[in-house]
């Protein structure tokens, strides 16, 4: 039916483009909202009325007898009615809606794809610190990234996948210290750990996977580096190298499972070594965006919407997080994307404002609303009746490959060991995972219940559409 739609908003195009010259260019086809009311509705007598001086129902009645005079809407449509002061209520024939088989049968895999329209867009995902693996949340994120970078891609667009890496900053001097301590024989509990809800330290037990590594020294290989651990305990900035490079594997081995790739990893590290952080400030402070209170530097962010003006600079001389997130979108700008896409958590809500000040108050062209954000909110998970707790700090750690795992029914209990048996598991679990986090709303809360994503009826959404996908194949062959 998608030819059907062009040829019939075409004609009407065409037709509007008659009474009124310019009209033609906002022709557009509503979806009604009663189904017995049609399968088209045009408000376009109503848009002309007051313009051309005439009484809607009036003019809608003319549109109508001018519409079906058409080929298009003598081939393909049933009946115009107008309803209420003048809405055109479109019914189409039984063929019209049995030519899209026709176009499917034709098109084959490609059915749905556009011609490439030229234009660009950066999605970035997932983007998680290199702290510890991919959890569910994480999860969450790469399939709406991946599900949106794909439907773009299919309508003709040029999609860039980018993963940004906080690499830089407090949460990785933690990382390390951490796994130095783990090195040293200390663990969570003794009078030489950081304790406390707020303290300094990862807690959970790959922590101390990482500092047995590091002291075997041992080499770990991700997708965008590979380092040797030298072994020395004492050396916190080859810990930090290393433990970050570890984890940047882990996480790497999550998004495989997962089927998920990235174009590009981009680090944070990059935006201060390469000047990009510092540039972005002076530019700020040289337009007078900026001023010094307090023995800090702040952005006059609410004179762009922001809700109050936010610290740039501490007292201590470090930058606040959301400092390398201008310098950062302002180098997407520079690469030539000028439609970006930001897939985040919805903690990351308060950070939109101050992004956003921050491009604008740079005065370099870039427009109002950049980036986009997609806004998501975490996952709990369900097991045995149970919620299963997620806590780096803490230790209590589900991740992506764990779920997947479950999912598929690869279990601790119920190990599969054959490489065929063990791949289909994985495939049904990474079906099933990437269907229920895709299933709701990206803002509404999500309860995954492994249970349900492996049971074999009806109540499980997944098995209900794999089984009858199974029976049409049955049918067709």
């Amino acid at each position: 039916m998608l030819l059907v739609k062009q040829e019939l908003l075409a004609a009407l195009a065409n037709t509007l483009e008659s009474l009124s010259p310019g009209a033609g260019s906002k022709a557009a086809f509503e979806s009604p909202k009663v189904a017995a009311h049609g399968d088209f509705a045009s408000t376009a007598a109503m848009q002309l009325a007051k313009p051309l001086a005439r009484k809607p129902r009036d003019l809608a009645e003319q549109l109508s007898a001018a519409l079906l005079a058409t080929p298009a809407f003598g081939q393909w449509v049933e009946a115009i009615e107008i309803a209420g002061p003048g809405f055109l209520n479109i019914r189409l024939k039984t063929a019209a809606k049995q030519q899209i088989v026709r176009e499917v049968l034709s098109a084959g895999e490609s059915f749905g794809q556009q011609p490439a329209t030229g234009e660009k867009v950066l999605v970035e995902f997932v983007s998680a610190n290199p702290t510890g693996p991919l959890h569910v949340g994480h999860g969450r994120q790469a399939a709406l990234g991946d599900a949106i970078c794909n439907l773009r891609a299919s309508q003709g667009e040029s999609v860039w996948r980018e993963y940004y890496y906080n690499d830089a900053g407090v949460q990785i001097q933690t990382l390390a210290n951490s796994t130095q301590l783990r090195a040293r024989g200390f663990k969570p509990g003794d009078a030489e750990w950081p304790s406390g809800e707020k303290a300094p330290a990862y807690n959970g037990d790959y922590i101390a996977d990482i500092a047995e590594d590091f002291k075997a020294k041992k080499t770990v290989k991700s997708e965008d580096r590979e380092v040797t651990a030298t072994g020395d305990i004492a050396d916190i900035e080859a810990i930090r190298e290393f433990a970050v490079a570890y984890l940047r594997r882990e996480q790497d081995l999550d998004l495989q499972a997962f089927r998920v790739h990235f174009d590009q990893y981009y680090l944070e590290s990059s935006l201060y070594t390469s000047g990009r952080v510092e540039a972005a400030v002076q530019k700020l402070v040289a337009a007078g965006k900026t001023y010094e209170q307090d023995g800090a530097l702040w952005l006059k962010s609410t004179d762009y919407g922001d809700d109050k003006d936010r610290v740039m600079k501490k007292q201590d001389g470090t930058y606040t997080y959301f400092v390398p997130d201008v310098a950062y979108h302002t180098r997407k700008w520079a690469r030539g994307f000028h439609q970006v896409i930001n897939v985040q958590g919805s903690d990351h809500h308060g950070t939109i404002a101050r992004v956003r000040a921050g491009l604008q108050a740079l005065g370099i062209g870039i427009p109002q609303g950049y980036p986009d954000y997609v806004l998501h909110k975490m996952v709990t998970v369900m097991r045995h009746g149970e919620e299963v707790k997620i806590s780096k700090r803490a230790g209590s750690y589900v991740t992506l490959r764990d779920l997947i795992e479950w999912s598929g029914g690869i279990t601790a209990e119920t190990p599969v060991t054959d490489p065929a048996e063990r791949e289909a598991a994985l495939r049904r679990g990474r079906d099933a995972v990437r269907f229920f986090l895709i299933s709701r709303k990206a803002d509404t809360e999500f309860v995954f219940d492994v249970d349900l994503a492996l049971k074999q009826n009806d109540e499980n959404p997944v098995y209900y559409v794999q089984y009858a996908h199974a029976r049409i194949c049955s049918i067709l062959t």
